[in-house]
């Protein structure tokens, strides 16, 4: 399904967010929050409205275990975000952006410190994604303009998301009692709803209670142990 703000349970309004970043045409934000709520599906979607190219990096495209290289790296890659005034989204960045007050390794402070200098720096729109967001430095923290929390899917946007994805498979009109099982898992994402659709390519979804059946699977492997029970037999 396209993507649509109003799948996102945020703790501020994205819109008035990206109408801002709209007219500064800079920015820096830390978006945390579970895996799969909509992170980086944000700032692919912020990169098309400021009609600017969209880069993503992992920390593991970056680190290095050769001594200087990963500031290298950092270099380079804020560089050619730069030169082509891209949205730079830099994923995992717990990997980089470590409490320092815990580091052992002189190495460890100076790739920090690299990025926060490039961070400083960079004239562009910069995201920064975590989904641990308590171990970050919080020098760091402050380099940041928003720290906007992505959460699970509230029961109302989780329906409607069920809604749009059963028309967009034809799977019918779901029952009631869909509705209340829905609603009643508590950490789903609209990153969920991705995985079962590429999983129907594979085995076939035939109706919305198969697709309720499915989310809830896909709920009951997370780390949290929110799980729920459909109910389904």
């Amino acid at each position: 399904a396209s993507f649509e703000l109003a799948y996102l349970a945020c703790n501020c309004d994205l819109r008035k967010i990206t109408e801002g970043i709209s007219r500064s045409r800079s920015a820096r934000l830390c978006l945390y929050g579970p895996p799969g709520t909509g992170k980086s599906a944000y700032g692919q979607w912020l990169s098309r409205q400021l009609d600017l190219p969209f880069y993503t990096k992992r920390a593991s495209d970056i680190i290095s275990p050769w001594i200087g290289q990963t500031e290298r790296n950092l270099d380079r890659v804020f560089r050619e975000a730069e030169r082509d005034g891209a949205v730079l989204l830099l994923d995992e960045v717990d990997g980089f952006l470590q409490d320092r007050r815990g580091m052992q390794h002189s190495w460890e402070l100076t790739q920090v410190n690299e990025l926060l200098v490039q961070l400083e720096h960079y004239s562009g729109v910069f995201i920064a994604s975590t989904n641990l967001i308590d171990s970050l430095d919080q020098a760091a923290l402050r380099r940041f303009d928003l720290k906007i929390h992505f959460d699970y899917m509230r029961p109302d946007q989780a329906w409607k998301m069920f809604l749009d994805y059963c028309r967009l498979m034809q799977l019918g009109v779901p029952q009631e009692s869909i509705e209340k099982s829905i609603k009643k898992l508590e950490n789903l994402t609209p990153g969920d709803f991705a995985v079962v659709l590429r999983c129907s390519r594979f085995q076939q979804i035939e109706s919305p209670m198969y697709f309720a059946e499915a989310l809830e699977n896909e709920c009951s492997l997370k780390e949290d142990g929110k799980k729920r029970t459909i109910g389904f037999v």
